[in-house]
C-alpha cells in the first residue's frame, strides 16, 4: 500500500497530472469539464514548440491555471492581420480553429521576448489570450496537454 501511494505521489508530482478544463476557449479540441493529464516531464527535459497545447499559471493571478496553443516562440515575429495570424511572415495553417470560431482582431507585429510565449485558444472569438494579458514568461509554463481520458468517448490525445 505504502509503495502505491509512493508511486503515484511521484507520477502526480513529477510525471502526470490530471487538469479539468474549465471554460470554452479551447473548443472544439478540448471542451468545458474535459479531464485530462498533463505531461509535466515534457518541459523539464524538453522544449515547447509551435501548436503545443500548454497548460500554465495565468500571468495576471498565479493562482489560476490556463490552457492554451503555443503560437509563437521567443525570438519569433508575430502579428494578426483582421484574424490571420502570420509567424515571422508566414501565414499558420491553424486546422484546429473552425471557421465559426475564428474572429477579426488584428494586433500589430510584435517580437516576442525571450524566454516568453505568445498563446492563443482555439476558439479564438470568445478566448482570453496573448492578446489581452500580454506573452507568457516560460517559468509560467508547467505541463503539456497530452491526453484526455473522460468523458469516453471524446479520449485520445491531444494535437
Amino acid at each position: 500500500m505504502l509503495a502505491s501511494i509512493a508511486v503515484s505521489v511521484f507520477i502526480i508530482l513529477f510525471l502526470y497530472q490530471p487538469v479539468r478544463v474549465e471554460g470554452t476557449s479551447m473548443v472544439p479540441m478540448l471542451q468545458d469539464q474535459d479531464r485530462l493529464f498533463i505531461n509535466k516531464l515534457a518541459y523539464r527535459v524538453g522544449t515547447v514548440h509551435h501548436s503545443d497545447v500548454v497548460v500554465f499559471h495565468y500571468p495576471r493571478d498565479i493562482t489560476k491555471s490556463y490552457i492554451k496553443r503555443v503560437i509563437a516562440l521567443p525570438g519569433d515575429r508575430l502579428r494578426i492581420d483582421h484574424g490571420r495570424v502570420y509567424v515571422n511572415d508566414m501565414k499558420l495553417a491553424e486546422p484546429y480553429v473552425p471557421a465559426r470560431y475564428a474572429d477579426e482582431r488584428s494586433q500589430p507585429e510584435m517580437l516576442v521576448p525571450e524566454g516568453e510565449y505568445f498563446v492563443m485558444g482555439d476558439h479564438r472569438s470568445i478566448s482570453s489570450d496573448s492578446r489581452d494579458f500580454g506573452t507568457v514568461d516560460r517559468g509560467l509554463i508547467y505541463g503539456k496537454a497530452s491526453f484526455v481520458y473522460w468523458p469516453f468517448d471524446q479520449a485520445g490525445a491531444v494535437h
